[in-house]
């Protein structure tokens, strides 16, 4: 009797995608030599509208929404995803099972000359991000730059630095290590200024609350840490509101017992920056991102927030 279970893993179809997709199969399939796992490429409406800046296409959902409609369906029993893409609010029915260990939070600058930095810049350098979070960061710490949208896969953006004549552009540094383009980076930028995206250089695996074997399957893939720091920066997101690409970042810091937690709003160009920090215990890590979140809208953050949906940054 044939006792070999199946898992169906649902991904987008880039290179960057497939790469975490084939690491969570090979992972699943070392920890259960009697599972086979397979993958099923979906396309998705941030894949699909490639002329438009993410932050006028719609909500943080442009990634997931037809990988869950999949999950759902049970076309696929799980879901790989950059923490990133996914909004704070998941759908009823679906679970966030596994934080993977957390690549390289850190933003990176891949410069069209090797070895340029950001502050070397001539005056009107054109810099490309489809982030409005990099953009303000840019805006805030080198205004000497300009920036530009530039959107499409890892590997089709660093191309697009020399077809387009960029002098180089702002990317994850985890998607960039995890397909080995190390080289193509002139420079790391601190998470103490840069502060990154809400999960940014965690993989989250999503599955049905009701799929006991699937959630089995992978739970040795979670790391503690990470989850801690992911619950308390999308606890700051969800408490902002910030369901569409808007200028918000935080990173967590778990140490011990302990995490700290740095979150910051800004205007989309930069001028007026709200952030602070906190620190708590790690088993209060969601209600210390909610807290944060509420000390900053008291200090001007709403009235931002306010004014870039206002500026239309919130679909078409």
């Amino acid at each position: 009797m044939n006792l070999k279970k199946e898992i169906v893993i649902g991904t987008r179809g880039s290179k960057l995608a497939l790469w975490q997709a084939n690491w969570v199969k090979g992972e699943i399939e070392r920890l259960h030599p009697e599972i086979s796992a397979s993958l099923r490429i979906i396309k998705t409406t941030g894949d699909k509208i490639l002329d438009v800046p993410l932050a006028r296409v719609g909500g943080k959902g442009l990634f997931v929404k037809e990988i869950e409609e999949a999950l759902f369906r049970k076309k696929i029993d799980l879901a790989v995803h950059s923490m990133k893409d996914v909004p704070a609010e998941l759908p009823d029915g679906l679970t966030l099972t596994v934080y993977t260990k957390r690549e390289d939070p850190r933003d990176a600058f891949v410069g069209r000359e090797k070895g340029t930095r950001l502050e070397s810049l001539p005056p009107g350098s054109v810099v490309g991000t489809s982030s409005l979070r990099r953009q303000a960061h840019l805006m805030r710490f080198f205004p000497h730059v300009r920036t530009v949208t530039l959107r499409g896969n890892l590997d089709t953006r660093i191309r697009k630095i020399q077809e387009l004549g960029l002098a180089g552009a702002i990317l994850a540094a985890a998607g960039i290590r995890r397909m080995g383009f190390e080289e193509a980076v002139s420079e790391y930028l601190s998470v103490e200024t840069f502060i990154p995206a809400v999960g940014q250089g965690v993989l989250g695996i999503e599955t049905r609350e009701d799929d006991a074997f699937t959630r089995d399957a992978v739970a040795d893939l979670n790391d503690a840490r990470a989850r801690l720091a992911v619950l308390a920066e999308r606890a700051f997101l969800k408490t902002l509101e910030g369901g569409c690409q808007v200028p918000i970042a935080a990173y967590a810091r778990v140490e011990g017992e302990r995490i700290t937690l740095h979150g910051m709003v800004a205007s989309l160009d930069g001028k007026r920056v709200i952030e602070d920090s906190l620190e708590g215990e790690g088993a209060e890590a969601e209600p210390l991102g909610a807290r944060l979140a509420e000390a900053l809208l008291e200090r001007g953050a709403r009235e931002i927030l306010k004014e870039v949906y206002q500026d239309g940054q919130c679909g078409l």
